[in-house]
């Protein structure tokens, strides 16, 4: 139901790293890359990667924030119950979708290039995901939120011009369209994804 694109995996290793204060975007993405690079080529057990990398996401990413941007216009329809359920099913699809992929990836190799300051809220670092014998070059858009500067936070990943974010936005709106808006099938679906 849910496919994962390929270049998901690129976009979820955004966010290993550890709390860092009042970091400057490029630096925080710099230690972030460093610190994703450690993890997955270490040689500890799988069960044990997942779980370091479960624990780092749940300090570091807005998963809740991220969640209800990708229910789109369906989050203004929930009532309490329901929005408290969803919370807690999309934080579980979110980790697993990629911890389960991302401990086969090892030591990808980031360049920082350039950093834009949208506004107080936001700034984009642009990156290069450096070409390998298997994938080409692949460049890479950070939108961190730096609205509290004492904790950035990575919001969105742009891969060669797609937000992720906003792609899985509309997996969800459309399995919600095709099933009359009935949020208990998404809830279904996510469930369905997280026992597997």
């Amino acid at each position: 139901m849910f496919k994962i694109k390929k270049f998901l995996i690129i976009f979820l290793i955004s966010f290993f790293t550890t709390p860092l204060a009042s970091k400057e975007p490029t630096l925080l993405i710099t230690e972030i890359v460093n610190e994703a690079s450690m993890i997955l080529s270490s040689a500890d057990p799988v069960e044990s990667k997942i779980i370091k990398l479960n624990n780092i996401a749940e300090i570091n990413v807005d998963i809740e924030g991220i969640g209800m941007y990708t229910l789109g216009k369906f989050r203004n329809n929930l009532n309490e119950s329901q929005s408290i359920k969803y919370k807690k099913l999309f934080k579980s699809y979110f980790l697993k979708s990629f911890s389960s992929r991302l401990v086969d990836y090892s030591d990808p190799k980031i360049s920082v290039v350039s950093e834009k300051k949208i506004n107080d809220k936001y700034t984009i670092v642009n990156t290069v995901l450096e070409e390998t014998s298997k994938n080409p070059e692949i460049k890479i858009d950070w939108r961190i939120y730096t609205k509290n500067p004492e904790r950035p936070l990575i919001r969105d990943l742009i891969v060669e011009g797609l937000s992720l974010a906003r792609t899985q936005k509309e997996e969800f709106k459309s399995i919600l369209q095709n099933n009359n808006e009935d949020i208990d099938y998404l809830f279904k679906s996510l469930e369905e994804f997280i026992i597997k």
